[in-house]
């Protein structure tokens, strides 16, 4: 599958633009358009392959979330920040997104990009992540992009062999580094998290020494954004150790 991802990048532009043409209408009917949206947003038409695509497992869905640093974040004000892009269901439907989106070293600010399986919000407290937890690895700046695409084709390339345990992955662009991180449903499942660390290793092309943590998303609820001693000593040592080729 993984090759097929290589072959069928697709430089179509797609139907990405529609918002342009909605904005010479007249008001009362943009109104009118909102209501119909609205009125008809519980029935949305499922994302299924096109005819000759090429199928996924899963279908998975692309989020965008950005926010001021320094600003606490409730569950509730974090929802309501992260923006849904769109679903797909096929190699083909992946690259249409994937290839009008910014890569993530070219993101600004402090500013994430998330796949996850359609269904499955990227929030700890999701039905899916709460008894979870995600592999995390800081890269300094100028490895995001690159560690980002071959970390989703293995995703999406079924490249883990862990069942259904993977909810989706992370980037997160930050001022001094950058991290990028994969989730999983059970984090008590030592197998399984072994498993996807070693699969980490091997689609990223990490060095021996590269330091990963694990970071369950009861504990990221009980701490957000605190440093422990742990975490220190990940910000202390990944310059020097995630210098990957």
């Amino acid at each position: 599958l993984t090759g097929q991802f290589d072959n069928l990048k697709d430089d179509d532009s797609g139907d990405h633009d529609q918002n342009e043409e909605n904005s010479t209408q007249k008001d009362g009917e943009k109104e009118k358009m909102e209501r119909d949206k609205s009125q008809s947003s519980g029935k949305r038409k499922a994302v299924v392959p096109g005819p000759a695509e090429h199928p996924l497992q899963y279908n998975y869905t692309f989020w965008y979330s950005r926010r001021t640093p320094g600003r606490p974040t409730s569950s509730q004000s974090y929802e309501q920040n992260i923006k849904q892009i769109g679903t797909f269901a096929s190699v083909e439907q992946f690259w249409r997104f994937y290839s009008h989106m910014v890569r993530p070293g070219d993101l600004t600010g402090h500013s994430d990009f998330h796949l996850f399986k359609e269904g499955i919000k990227p929030m700890w407290e999701d039905d899916a992540n709460k008894n979870g937890g995600k592999w995390i690895i800081r890269l300094r700046k100028g490895l995001a992009s690159r560690c980002w695409e071959n970390l989703i084709l293995a995703m999406l390339g079924k490249q883990f062999m862990v069942g259904e345990e993977i909810c989706g992955a992370v980037v997160s662009v930050r001022f001094q580094e950058d991290i990028i991180s994969i989730w999983n449903k059970t984090a008590s499942d030592q197998a399984t998290t072994a498993r996807i660390r070693d699969t980490l290793r091997r689609v990223l092309n990490l060095p021996p020494n590269t330091i990963m943590e694990y970071k369950t998303h009861t504990d990221s609820i009980k701490m957000p954004g605190r440093l422990g001693p742990q975490r220190l000593l990940f910000q202390n040592l990944w310059k020097p150790r995630l210098n990957v080729p």
